[in-house]
C-alpha cells in the first residue's frame, strides 16, 4: 500500500508531529474495512492528537475517501468531538434532568463568570475548558460536577471556589 504522510506547509501543521499523523495512518491502515470506519478512526484521532484541527479532518478524509465536509459534519455535529485543543483541566457540568432541578444552571452561570467563558470555550491561557454534558449516570449525586477525572456530587455554589483551589494545588506540586 501507499504510505502517504502529510507534510507540514503551514504554522498549524509544524505544530501537529508527523510521529502523529503515521500513528493515525498506521489505525487507519490496519482497518480491514473503511467503509463505515469514520467515527471510529475520529475517536483514534481525538486520543491521539488531543483533538481535530482541520488538517488532522482533512488527513482522515483523503485517507478514507471522503469528502472532508462529511467528516467536518461528523466532528461539528457530535459533542464528543473537539476541533479546538482542550485546556489543560476539563471542567463538564451535568445538565441531564435531575442534574438541572438541582442547580446545574446555576454551577454553570457561576464556573461562566469566575472563568470569564461560556459552556463550551477555553480561557484563554489554555488553562480551563468548560463543557456542559448530558447525563453522566450519577443522578444520585446531583448535581454533578467532573473535573479531570475527579467526579464532584451534590455541588453547592459556594464550593466552586475550593474545587478550582484543588486544581491550581495539583498544578503547583
Amino acid at each position: 500500500m501507499e504510505k502517504t504522510v502529510l507534510q507540514p506547509k503551514n504554522q498549524l501543521q509544524r505544530e501537529l508531529p508527523e510521529e502523529k499523523f503515521q500513528e493515525l495512518e498506521e489505525y487507519i491502515n490496519s482497518l480491514e474495512e473503511k467503509e463505515g470506519a469514520l467515527i471510529a478512526v475520529l475517536h483514534k484521532a481525538q486520543e491521539i492528537f488531543g483533538y481535530l484541527p482541520r488538517d488532522v479532518q482533512l488527513f482522515v478524509a483523503r485517507k478514507l475517501g471522503v469528502p472532508g465536509a462529511k467528516v467536518y459534519g461528523v466532528v461539528s455535529f457530535y459533542n464528543y468531538f473537539n476541533d479546538k485543543p482542550p485546556g489543560e483541566v476539563i471542567i463538564n457540568i451535568c445538565t441531564g434532568t435531575a442534574c438541572f432541578v438541582k442547580g446545574a444552571d446555576k454551577i454553570m452561570a457561576e464556573f461562566e463568570e469566575k472563568l470569564g467563558i461560556k459552556a463550551g470555550q477555553t480561557t484563554e491561557d489554555g488553562k480551563y475548558t468548560l463543557n456542559a454534558v448530558r447525563c453522566v449516570g450519577a443522578c444520585g449525586l446531583a448535581p454533578v460536577v467532573i473535573v479531570g477525572e475527579k467526579v464532584y456530587g451534590r455541588v453547592k455554589v459556594d464550593e466552586l471556589d475550593q474545587i478550582l483551589a484543588k486544581h491550581e494545588r495539583k498544578d503547583a506540586k
